[in-house]
């Protein structure tokens, strides 16, 4: 019963993002559907997204990387101290 709740909650939370008819008129092809408001001004617009895009992922790789293997090996790192401290 709860997951039937939630899975109609996540649904319908889907509803409101849809651009209405007029903004999917302004925007260009690749937004049509997904944004509301007017459309980019200009190709800087698509940069500065795609330069922050990149960021973004690049920034979630090393994240992830270093929580899956940290690699301090050091003797002397303040992990080993913790791990090893009895």
């Amino acid at each position: 019963m709860k997951a039937s709740w939630l899975l109609t909650v996540v649904l319908l939370m889907k509803l409101p993002v849809l651009a209405c008819p007029a903004c999917k008129r302004q925007q260009p092809r690749l937004l049509q559907g997904i944004t509301h408001g007017t459309g980019p001004e200009s190709r800087w617009d698509y940069v500065i997204v795609c330069v922050a895009l990149a960021l973004t992922v690049l920034a979630l790789y090393y994240s992830v990387k270093w929580l899956i293997r940290p690699g301090e090996q050091a003797p002397g790192h303040i992990k080993q101290f913790i791990l090893n401290n009895e």
